[in-house]
């Protein structure tokens, strides 16, 4: 990038932590699955850490279950130690969908939730994945606010539990919304995004925006209506992921 190319400014970050943890129970009976430790910190800790020092400087949480329990734990803001520079320091806001309406909203209902807050485009990744490799990298966010498109999503290779994946890769670097029955490679979908709020608005979303009615919707088929239209690129991500579903894989990784 020559010295002439503007910088876009960093964008904010939506870190998806309402979720109930079903499959990691009972270790989510009393704890939210974002705080069960992996390497002796909190899950949710390892994004915030790599947020802070790509340098964005807000985030928004989004909580239900227990929620409490993920405000009171990072409060409002959070910053690496033996950091004096105030500007590498996280804002933290809290969208608390079980206060407000009794339970999470699912991943598009809690975007929309929390859009207000965001910005026309911004970071999103669930708090129950473990990808201490990611870079929030600023010049990702460069390209994909000149590109146009919806949504730019990081893939990685198929794991043991998702082997048949879930969207395709073209090589013109394209999410590809595939049949079932298409012989194509699929990839696994990171939960890791760059998304602009226009994916939430008619015609691919027909929630309000800041989801008064507390609508509870899924992002994947808004996410497939984009790809359709070719609004969605995506990368291959090969550095280190988990999605932390479930106690053996919890385990597994503290080893």
């Amino acid at each position: 990038m020559n010295a002439s190319t503007p910088m876009h400014p960093p964008v904010p970050a939506l870190l998806l932590a309402a979720g109930r943890g079903e499959r990691m129970r009972p270790l989510t009976d009393h704890t939210p699955k974002p705080l069960l430790p992996v390497h002796g910190k909190p899950l949710l800790q390892w994004h915030l850490q790599a947020l802070c020092q790509a340098g964005v400087e807000q985030v928004v949480i989004n909580t239900a279950w227990l929620g409490e329990q993920i405000s009171n734990r990072f409060s409002s803001v959070f910053g690496l130690h033996g950091l004096l520079d105030k500007r590498k320091q996280l804002s933290i806001s809290y969208s608390h969908e079980g206060v407000d309406f009794g339970g999470a909203l699912e991943t598009a209902g809690g975007i929309a939730r929390a859009l207000p807050r965001l910005g026309p485009v911004f970071w999103l990744a669930a708090g129950d994945v473990f990808a201490p490799d990611f870079v929030f990298d600023s010049a990702a966010v460069q390209a994909f606010a000149a590109s146009g498109q919806l949504a730019h999503l990081w893939l990685v290779p198929n794991p043991a539990h998702n082997p048949r994946g879930d969207f395709g890769l073209s090589a013109q670097g394209l999410a590809l919304n595939l049949p079932a029955d298409d012989p194509a490679p699929r990839y696994t979908y990171s939960t890791i995004a760059l998304l602009r709020a226009e994916l939430f608005a008619p015609p691919w979303c027909d929630i309000a925006s800041g989801n008064p009615g507390g609508v509870k919707a899924a992002l994947a088929p808004l996410l497939r209506r984009a790809m359709d239209a070719g609004r969605v690129s995506a990368s291959l991500y090969t550095g280190r992921w988990t999605d932390v579903g479930t106690p053996e894989r919890l385990a597994d990784l503290n080893r």
